[in-house]
């Protein structure tokens, strides 16, 4: 059967600096294959556009152009939608305060 490691049965606190290791190691190891990527594709690429248009650059800059404009595109499509749901969320706060003034309990003056 398995076992938890020593070091997972520690205090939380402990866990919690594990998993913090174990994400920069991760991010490193992805960091340093994303570099060994680019290394490797420095080669020269010829994008062709319309009407004679052409641009000669190594294939690890146009990814990353190309990455950049796709992810750019990503987030204007997704910003209509979060102003509409800013709009709404004033929209509900404004209308819950109304209500809770609303059911207040005027003071009372003694008689």
């Amino acid at each position: 059967m398995w076992q938890v490691p020593p070091f997972l049965r520690q205090r939380p606190h402990h866990r919690m600096k594990v998993v913090k290791y174990l994400s920069w190691l991760l991010r490193a190891l992805i960091f340093a294959a994303l570099l060994w990527f680019a290394l490797k594709n420095t080669d020269a690429v010829t994008l062709r556009f319309f009407l004679g248009q052409s641009w000669e650059t190594p294939l690890i800059v146009a990814l990353l152009v190309f990455f950049v404009f796709g992810a750019i595109l990503g987030v204007m499509a997704c910003l209509s939608r979060l102003f509409q749901q800013r709009r709404e969320i004033a929209s509900l706060k404004r209308a819950a305060r109304a209500q809770q003034d609303s059911e207040r309990i005027p003071p009372q003056t003694l008689a």
